[in-house]
């Protein structure tokens, strides 16, 4: 199925970004899953055992073009994202509106910024702004390790490199300014610890 975004650019998978269908085989016992499906896991008992309420964002698609193999089946044959997307999850927790984006990449010594699109750090601006929780969640796949940001320490890598400095953050740097966020069992990956330790 051929997916377009709305200026009618082809849309190609980043190969740093894993989806959801997909399993990893990472030999560090819990750390097989995708982030998407750990952050849907945590989100999950997060709902369950009323802790907060925080949710993936669907991606609006216009679709434009349908194959019918048979008459009882369809298929998708091209799709255009509607709009550009924001951030990957928002919610509330304990009255505080909650907005982050995931990233995973398998890179070892730094974080490309290419995964990010400047309308998404427009939109965590706009959510900082209005004094929202706005943080980045990263997760260096080969490494096993995962990082929560808070989106003001984040921004400046990116101005950085709309200033023409490197564009990437080294994982050096990200150690310096964020929070390793530690696997578990339930929840998976606690980041409401974190955002306690900072917020409330």
């Amino acid at each position: 199925m051929a997916i377009r975004y709305p200026n009618g650019k082809k849309y190609q998978p980043n190969d740093l970004l894993t989806s959801t269908t997909q399993k990893k085989t990472v030999s560090y016992g819990k750390r097989g899953m995708s982030l998407e499906q750990d952050l849907n896991d945590t989100n999950a008992y997060y709902l369950t055992h009323e802790l907060a309420v925080i949710h993936k964002k669907p991606t609006p698609v216009q679709i434009v073009g349908v194959d019918y193999p048979k008459r009882s089946s369809a298929k998708i044959k091209e799709a255009y994202f509607k709009t550009p997307s924001t951030t990957d999850y928002n919610g509330v927790y304990q009255g505080k509106y909650i907005d982050f984006e995931a990233k995973e990449t398998k890179n070892t010594s730094s974080f490309p910024l290419s995964n990010f699109h400047q309308h998404q750090l427009t939109h965590m601006e706009g959510v900082l702004k209005q004094n929202g929780i706005v943080f980045v969640i990263i997760a260096f796949q080969t490494l096993g390790e995962v990082y929560f940001i808070r989106f003001e320490h984040f921004q400046p890598f990116w101005q950085r490199m709309l200033d023409g400095g490197r564009k990437s953050v080294t994982l050096q740097e990200l150690r310096q300014v964020s929070d390793l966020i530690p696997y578990g069992l339930n929840p998976r990956l606690d980041y409401l610890n974190i955002i306690r330790k900072y917020y409330f």
